[in-house]
């Protein structure tokens, strides 16, 4: 690749990358995507930008936003 991986930067050059929705996502786009990175880290993408910005997060931070997901935490951004 390259080129270091950062926040921001474009997913197209992330050509390793399993991008992964999941299966509640419907088919009118409305997808976030995750795939694993070869340095530890999970890279995030709006479905309907592919090749815009990834946002890079460690495993440590996405497990604690997953855990505020199940938890009810965010659901006032969408009730």
């Amino acid at each position: 690749m390259g080129e270091a991986i950062h926040s921001g930067m474009s997913a197209a050059l992330l050509t390793d990358a399993t991008w992964r929705k999941s299966r509640h996502s419907g088919a009118s786009g409305n997808c976030m995507e995750l795939a694993r990175l070869d340095d530890g880290g999970i890279a995030v993408r709006n479905s309907r930008f592919p090749d815009g910005p990834a946002l890079v997060l460690t495993r440590a931070e996405i497990a604690a936003f997953l855990a505020g997901a199940k938890e009810g935490e965010f659901d006032d951004f969408v009730a």
